[in-house]
């Protein structure tokens, strides 16, 4: 298999192309990213040299840069999304024109040089959200309804994607996931921020009560739902992935890194609720599991105490991040305040 990876130099993209080179040392990937700040080339330094792997910095909404490379290869995975909530309310427009434009021009030439397989990462956020206190949980059914920019514009790509399907034959799958974490995530995402901010020792912020609900997945769990849908998964066909049977609120995610950590409660402290906030998030994972045999390997706390690990063993990665990262959420924090 040939792989166009977009997004490559991202969290899960990174982590994708590592996995799939280490289980299928045949395949060759090809990487393109537009090295945004959402993409750190250090997360692939080890495999850069490695002669199945081939890095090309550009957007996937130019269509010089894509077209060419969309020839030499029989399957796309796409992940290039900006994905950040707050930044969606901050910057509405970028995430207009990469998730939505940019996938449209991949799916133009996707069909264009009659790719085998077209595979788009999404999220369970086009979903909208879910009330407390209930059973309830985003289905293969679930209307979309979603909350934010960001939420809005991954749902009209999920829709352009599937158009492609029904209107030329395509042969595309999608994944709607839920939140990932792991190594590699940068500190300004929810879980490495309360880490790293541990390890520099300052509190962890939490939004409003805390009790905003998330199903959480360990990003090699999800690396492995892709991998099942590639190799086995019905083409047209959606896909939601989770890595959780029980709720657990943000809270609870913080109070498990404290105990991980050895902190006690007097680690957190809340702030303000952002715009928009979803409620709870749920995903009904039980159809890939019983159609293609996928279920997570990684229990909540196996995944959080690996990615614990790994922050505290790799602060030369994500230490030249963290800064940038809090200088964003104490501007964001002052424009709100205003």
């Amino acid at each position: 298999m040939k792989i166009l990876v977009t997004g490559g130099l991202g969290f899960i993209g990174s982590n994708f192309i590592r996995y799939w080179l280490k289980n299928h040392p045949q395949d060759h990937i090809i990487n393109l990213d537009k090295i945004t700040y959402a993409a750190n080339p250090k997360s692939l330094s080890d495999i850069e040299k490695d002669s199945r792997y081939r890095f090309v910095k550009g957007d996937i909404c130019d269509s010089q840069i894509v077209d060419p490379l969309m020839a030499q290869v029989d399957t796309v995975v796409h992940f290039a999304a900006e994905s950040h909530v707050d930044r969606s309310l901050d910057d509405p427009e970028v995430f207009l024109k990469t998730n939505i434009l940019g996938t449209h021009n991949l799916l133009n030439l996707a069909k264009k040089h009659d790719i085998k397989r077209f595979h788009h990462v999404s999220t369970d956020e086009v979903y909208g959200a879910l009330p407390l206190n209930t059973q309830e949980k985003f289905t293969l059914d679930s209307k979309y309804d979603p909350r934010s920019p960001y939420s809005a514009s991954k749902a009209a790509s999920d829709h352009l994607v599937r158009s492609y399907f029904h209107s030329f034959g395509l042969p595309i799958t999608i994944t709607n996931c839920s939140n990932n974490y792991g190594p590699f995530q940068s500190p300004e995402k929810f879980v490495p921020r309360m880490i790293t901010n541990l390890i520099d020792g300052q509190k962890i912020p939490i939004y409003g009560d805390g009790l905003y609900v998330r199903d959480w997945l360990f990003v090699d769990d999800h690396c492995s739902a892709i991998e099942a849908v590639l190799l086995k998964g019905k083409v047209g066909q959606t896909y939601n992935v989770g890595g959780l049977v029980d709720d657990v609120s943000n809270l609870d995610v913080a109070k498990t890194i404290l105990a991980v950590m050895g902190k006690d409660d007097s680690w957190l402290t809340y702030v303000p609720d952002r715009p928009g906030h979803d409620r709870r998030y749920a995903v009904d994972w039980s159809y890939i599991s019983e159609k293609l045999g996928w279920q997570p390997k990684s229990s909540f706390k196996e995944g959080m105490q690996k990615t614990i690990t790994w922050y505290l063993e790799n602060e030369s990665w994500w230490c030249p991040l963290k800064t940038e990262a809090e200088n964003f959420y104490k501007k964001l924090h002052q424009r709100r305040s205003k």
